[in-house]
């Protein structure tokens, strides 16, 4: 079987170390030596002066919504997982659509500006499938609106915009460490921020809003993590590099094999991409729904992201995005993982073009 994805995980006897630490000082989570080590080495991978490890992707977000004191309407995409709209809906504000680029599939940032009204906060953009938002065109929108900027990064570690991490741009970025990521600490997340008093209230949010054993700075949420996610995270953050070149390797025998009439996302400019996924799109769903089926009768299984589009949740009220509802039902993304070989994706292709 080849499923979508496989987590990588490092040699065992890497990560025992580690364990072996927290047996000896029996000290397993509130913010325990392995987290502090793993933000500082964090750091220094990405070169970024803040960071805060946390419990997954998706209180990262809910964390960067209240610390930036968000109300009313936030602009954000349909074509996203559903933790991007959630958390909006959780932190009691309105999720907006904007429509995306059919091109990039992120938000279409010529769009946007018609979407802003009094009651709108921010936006909150999802760099779809690891491949940066027109970045530069949305702070000038955020900068001329007033706005804050939030970037759901999830799928982007290891991919630099201009040089730089994407983590580094908007007001706050966070991205997920769950254990489908190219990089991944069992379940966990992280929350950037330029700003050090946002770093500071999420800090405090993060662990119940203590200021000390018995005082309290702010409201707050258990959004820590434990030392055994952290001492997965330093066993892999060493291998980071090469996970990102095999992932590329496999990505250019697909581009090779693959019928060339499939449709791939077009990258942003000035983009290093980290190959985290590998989205094809069909020309129509009912070839789409074909191919899945002979894909799957074969031991293979790609998977449909992202269908349905978020606005077509039912807790949200009806509204229409033609681009993303067209996109989400002729795209899926091909098995792409550090494990899976040459000879598998060559076997994928054949099997594709065969269909």
């Amino acid at each position: 079987m080849i499923p979508v994805t496989k987590p990588f995980l490092p040699p065992i006897e890497e990560y025992d170390v580690f364990v072996k630490q927290i047996w000896k000082r029996q000290w397993l989570t509130n913010n325990g030596p392995l987290v502090n080590e793993l933000e500082l080495k964090l750091k220094e991978h990405l070169n970024l002066p803040h960071l805060l490890f946390v419990t997954n992707g998706t209180i990262a977000i809910q964390l960067a919504i209240k610390a930036l004191g968000l109300k009313g309407e936030i602009i954000t995409t349909p074509f996203s997982y559903v933790a991007t709209t959630s958390s909006i809906v959780w932190e009691g504000c309105k999720p907006v659509f904007v429509d995306i680029d059919k091109n990039t599939l992120n938000i279409d940032p010529l769009a946007i500006e018609s979407a802003i009204t009094p009651s709108t906060s921010a936006i909150l953009a999802t760099h779809c499938f690891g491949n940066p938002c027109d970045i530069d065109a949305i702070q000038i929108i955020a900068e001329k609106h007033g706005l804050k900027v939030i970037y759901d990064a999830a799928h982007c570690f290891g991919t630099k915009y201009k040089g730089k991490s994407v983590f580094e741009y908007g007001d706050v970025s966070t991205t997920s460490f769950h254990a489908t990521k190219l990089y991944h600490t069992i379940e966990g997340g992280a929350v950037f921020t330029k700003d050090s008093s946002v770093l500071e209230r999420i800090a405090y949010m993060r662990n119940f809003g203590h200021s000390g054993p018995v005082s309290f700075n702010c409201v707050g949420i258990n959004g820590k993590n434990s030392e055994f996610h952290a001492a997965m995270g330093l066993a892999n953050l060493k291998s980071v590099g090469n996970i990102i070149k095999k992932r590329k390797e496999l990505s250019r025998i697909y581009d090779a094999c693959l019928p060339k009439e499939f449709m791939r996302p077009s990258l942003q400019k000035n983009t290093d991409y980290n190959y985290s996924y590998y989205p094809v799109i069909i020309e129509s769903e009912e070839k789409l729904l074909v191919l899945i089926e002979i894909l799957n009768r074969n031991e293979i299984f790609p998977r449909r992201y992202f269908y349905p589009t978020l606005n077509k949740l039912p807790y949200i009220g009806k509204v229409e995005m033609p681009v993303s509802e067209d996109i989400s039902k002729r795209i899926i993304c091909l098995p792409l993982y550090f494990d899976l070989t040459e000879e598998e994706v060559h076997l994928i292709c054949r099997t594709v073009n065969r269909a």
